[in-house]
């Protein structure tokens, strides 16, 4: 038994891996892929399949610049070997998850013991941002991996001294690289401000100007970037790095992700769900990190991507994680501070209350929105949202607010670490099938239609990719043509009728599929 009257110590690893394949295996293929992301880095890896072709992606027949390479060559593999499965599309990014969380358990576990690192391994696999991003068919998993990497070595080489994990730096930056561009390089400024901070400007400058690991570097990352060059040429380069990487910093907001200097304040607390409280209890560490290296580091890795991405003019909530994993590490170092009940549990109970209360609130919208499409889509609530759903969301209630007050001779950090492991399955189990029916589920059917009775399809005023991933076929974007049926969702039905006649093929949700048969005759 542990020493102080909690957890049984032997509980630990088994919580730990509870928690990991909770947060990332559990309906990893039955929860349809979420549009825009997951589709379009999944059709971009079918059609790599498809047209043999490894070296440039293509969404429904388009070159594809807005990521580099990595994450789809291991979503290829994983479909290779697994077959066209949203299972397989999303494995690649499960299994960087894992390797994320281990690298989380073993940087912890040297410093502050055993019990330290499964808490810390536990708060981020249980930590909402982090679960869905885990297992999303996208690149952030693998990124958020390397991120992690790259920052551990940085703080073992100013440790130690030793050119091992300073090479590795090098290593895990160049596979960032490869995976999401010149984000993978946040450990450079983080580092420079770190040493610089401690008095430590030459170990940097040893560091950051060390030929054998510019020359890993290069080594891993470079061969891609030149090979898609020489075959693409300046286009490349004008939508990877100037639109979608300086563009998205310092360019208008695309895609409409805006929002003002204060956006990573709320996103930050909604991404370290239900931990949100643990982080403005700890603020209150801020005053006592001057003597404290690793303090002062995860401070600062955390604080320069808060103030980088807070002036970025794109903003989407994820992003805030590049610099969230050195806070799992602080909350479980300080993991005795967290003494206050409503501290610990008052994120995880209104997330209960909100999940019990979605069925109410999705129909309350559904009677009151002008918007035909979201009035379909949650239409389809009381079929969704059936008895299943209450028992596991009561459930995950019912045990939060049970442990808010049992047992007491619990420490509270722990009580709130397994409300989150509640709060995870009903995440996981309840709500995110929930969602995946109610806006994915129609655009998987209407996929698997078409690719049932064949034809010309095209996608017309909507951007929905994974509707081609279950079509297996491209689906271009244009105006149909008397014959060819048109993807498209019920807001756009009166603009078709004004074009000519139209036969339903499917309708259900909000999305349509329907057979276009040409103008009006007179």
């Amino acid at each position: 038994m542990n020493g102080k009257g909690g957890l049984p110590t032997r509980w630990w690893p088994w919580l730990f891996a509870a928690g990991i394949f909770v947060a990332f295996f559990l309906h990893l293929q039955g929860i349809p892929l979420f549009d825009l992301d997951e589709g379009a880095f999944s059709e971009a890896t079918r059609e790599m399949l498809v047209n043999h072709d490894f070296l440039t992606t293509y969404l429904n027949g388009v070159p594809r610049y807005a990521k580099p390479i990595l994450i789809y060559w291991f979503q290829a593999a994983s479909v290779s070997i697994f077959g066209v499965h949203t299972f397989a599309f999303r494995l690649p990014s499960a299994l960087a998850a894992v390797a994320w969380m281990l690298a989380i358990f073993a940087f912890v576990r040297p410093r502050f013991g055993r019990e330290a690192a499964y808490a810390a391994g536990l708060l981020a696999t249980c930590s909402m941002g982090v679960a869905i991003i885990g297992r999303a068919a996208i690149a952030d998993s693998l990124l958020n991996l390397f991120l992690a990497l790259s920052a551990f070595d940085v703080y073992r080489y100013y440790e130690t001294g030793r050119a091992a994990p300073r090479n590795r730096v090098f290593l895990w930056m160049a596979l960032g690289f490869l995976t999401k561009g010149p984000i993978a390089m946040l450990a450079v400024p983080v580092s420079l401000l770190f040493f610089g901070l401690r008095g430590e400007w030459r170990a940097w400058a040893r560091a950051a100007f060390s030929p054998v690991g510019w020359a890993i570097f290069l080594a891993i990352a470079a061969p891609w970037y030149i090979a898609e060059y020489l075959h693409q040429g300046q286009a490349f380069i004008d939508s990877f790095f100037l639109k979608n990487n300086f563009g998205r910093y310092g360019g208008h907001a695309m895609q409409g992700h805006g929002g003002d200097i204060f956006y990573y304040v709320f996103a930050v607390l909604l991404m370290l769900l239900p931990f949100s409280g643990w982080l403005l209890r700890l603020l209150g560490r801020l005053r006592a990190v001057r003597g404290e290296p690793l303090d002062q580091f995860i401070w600062l890795w955390f604080g320069f991507t808060f103030v980088f991405f807070s002036f970025s003019h794109t903003k989407l909530p994820h992003y805030i994680l590049y610099g969230c994993t050195p806070l799992f590490v602080l909350f479980a170092r300080y993991r005795e501070h967290i003494r206050s009940r409503w501290v610990a549990f008052l994120p995880v109970l209104l997330f209960g209350a909100l999940v019990l209360a979605l069925p109410e609130i999705s129909r309350l919208v559904a009677a009151r929105t002008s918007d035909a499409y979201v009035a379909a889509m949650l239409a389809r609530g009381p079929a969704v949202f059936g008895l299943g759903y209450y028992v596991v969301a009561l459930i995950g209630f019912a045990g939060a607010l049970w442990l808010t007050f049992w047992p007491p001779r619990w420490p509270v950090w722990q009580r709130s670490l397994l409300a989150a492991l509640l709060a995870l399955f009903v995440l996981m189990q309840a709500l995110l099938p929930a969602v995946g029916q109610l806006k994915q589920e129609p655009v998987m059917e209407a996929g698997l239609l078409a690719k049932k009775l064949g034809g010309t399809v095209v996608m017309w005023r909507i951007n929905m990719p994974s509707f081609s991933v279950y079509r297996q076929a491209i689906t271009p974007s244009g105006r149909p043509k008397p014959g060819e049926m048109v993807f498209t969702n019920v807001n756009h039905l009166p603009e078709l009728a004004h074009m000519g006649r139209y036969q339903l093929v499917y309708s259900s949700g909000g999305i349509v599929l329907a057979r276009f048969l040409g103008p009006q005759t007179k």
